[in-house]
């Protein structure tokens, strides 16, 4: 699968962090390579490439700690800052039998089902379906160095060159999933389901009026960044 890269470096995440920290986290990161401090050449096979530029797809920030380490930072629920929880990214361009750690650094919650042998899902391309982690290779815990947030981490290993990774916090379930599944109960005609509109955006726009309205401006700004 061949997707253009965009020019992101850690550089640009940089940038934000002087602006204020992991709670200054505005957007998602879009083709962001991580390499080395220092390297500015082409990238090469191990100089990962995080997206999270997707429906339902959410991380902030990456920090480069070492070649085997990345800290990630999710950004915040919408409606309030205090929540973050939720993380769904790609990684690609990644060396076979490269081996990782990803510190997810910014949880909010205090207790967590990962306590409790829950781990994240991965699927990548050539195994499009989503599979959980081993749970002895996910890890929760308080860290005194960032801010004493909850922090998980997860080891992995990539097997294959030419697939694009997908890491999710459990199985994405996105809108226009539920968009597809109701439109396929409608069709069937069955007697005994009505669908009716329950209410209205604060714009007074049906939820449906409005998901068409966003999927037009995020195709037109995806638009924009190819011309770019």
């Amino acid at each position: 699968m061949e997707r253009k890269m965009e020019e992101n470096t850690v550089s640009d995440v940089d940038a934000g962090r002087e602006a204020g920290g992991e709670d200054a986290l505005v957007g998602n990161v879009n083709k962001l390579i991580v390499s080395p401090p220092g390297y500015s050449g082409t990238p090469r096979k191990g100089h990962l490439v995080f997206d999270a530029c997707f429906e339902s797809g959410n991380l902030g920030r990456v920090d480069y700690i070492s070649e085997f380490e990345f800290d990630l930072f999710i950004r915040p629920d919408t409606c309030n800052p205090r929540f973050r929880v939720w993380f769904n990214f790609t990684v690609e361009n990644v060396r076979e039998t490269q081996r990782v750690i990803f510190n997810v650094v910014n949880f909010s919650k205090t207790k967590s089902l990962y306590r409790d042998g829950m781990s994240p899902v991965v699927k990548s391309t050539s195994r499009p379906k989503w599979q959980r982690l081993p749970a002895k290779n996910v890890y929760y815990y308080r860290c005194p160095d960032h801010r004493r947030n909850y922090v998980m981490s997860f080891a992995f290993c990539f097997d294959r060159e030419d697939d694009v990774y997908q890491f999710a916090y459990c199985y994405p379930y996105t809108y226009s999933r539920l968009q597809h599944y109701l439109a396929t109960l409608e069709r069937r005609n069955l007697p005994y389901l009505q669908r009716e509109q329950l209410g209205l955006s604060v714009a007074s726009m049906s939820t449906e009026t409005q998901r068409k309205r966003q999927h037009a401006i995020d195709l037109l700004l995806k638009s924009l960044f190819e011309k770019m």
